[in-house]
């Protein structure tokens, strides 16, 4: 049987556009100049909480209220918010955090469309690049606080188990509120994935579902019982590899 021929078209590979190859080259300091920024100017922040939550939901709606009152109530406890910087629960977040005593930190993305910063910030930040803006909100968070949202919340909540299952990052509060919004997630997790051993049982254990803003704050401070709201050492220099 003769051996199949392949294409020299198949082979040909395509002459490099110098153009767009030095636009991509470039754009490596336009990354490093968003991680600068950030690092520079979210340093002093500590301690924070990190909110996330649906861009789409009104001033009147609960989750907008509910999360408005749990920012407030952690401002209030002496910890700077941050949330993207949009509308929703982000500005709800942000909302809260301004009222109360602690700063209110927006960290800005530029999108086609949804994105358009609310005007509750203390510090605003503007990022082009959401792998770097994710950085920002893992690399200064004592707590992640995640209300009801669509694929950008989930994203951010997949990133941060990921993270600390695998160890990169400090083990830290990942808390879920709204508990009808996430019974079915939640049961996909303990159906799905520990059923066919893809996680851990251990790993349904990284989050918990509260539902008051007492009990989330409450729930903070007791993580923290014994110990500094700051990184260790050991922690903050595997969280230099994030």
């Amino acid at each position: 049987m003769a051996k199949k021929q392949h294409s020299s078209a198949k082979r040909r590979v395509r002459p490099v556009d110098d153009i767009q190859l030095s636009r991509e080259s470039w754009k490596v300091f336009q990354i490093m100049a968003e991680f600068v920024e950030g690092f520079e100017r979210l340093s002093a922040i500590r301690p924070a909480v990190s909110f996330f939550g649906s861009s789409r939901m009104a001033s009147d709606h609960p989750y907008y209220r509910l999360a408005e009152r749990i920012a407030r109530e952690l401002s209030d406890a002496g910890f700077s918010i941050v949330s993207g910087g949009g509308p929703g629960i982000m500005e709800a977040a942000n909302k809260g955090a301004f009222e109360g005593k602690s700063p209110s930190i927006g960290l800005n993305i530029q999108l086609p469309h949804e994105q358009q910063a609310n005007e509750y910030q203390d510090v605003s930040l503007q990022f082009n690049h959401f792998f770097s803006r994710k950085v920002m909100f893992v690399k200064y968070a004592c707590a992640y606080v995640v209300l009801p949202g669509g694929f950008g919340t989930l994203d951010e909540f997949a990133e941060i188990l990921t993270l600390v299952q695998t160890e990169k990052t400090q083990r830290i509060p990942i808390i879920l509120v709204g508990s009808e919004f996430w019974r079915g997630l939640i049961d996909w997790f303990h159906n799905s994935l520990v059923g066919l051993e893809t996680i851990g049982q251990e790993d349904v254990d990284l989050f918990q579902v509260l539902d008051e803003p007492k009990a989330v704050s409450e729930a903070i401070f007791a993580h923290y019982a014994g110990r500094s709201f700051e990184p260790s050492a050991e922690e903050r220099e595997r969280m230099m590899q994030l």
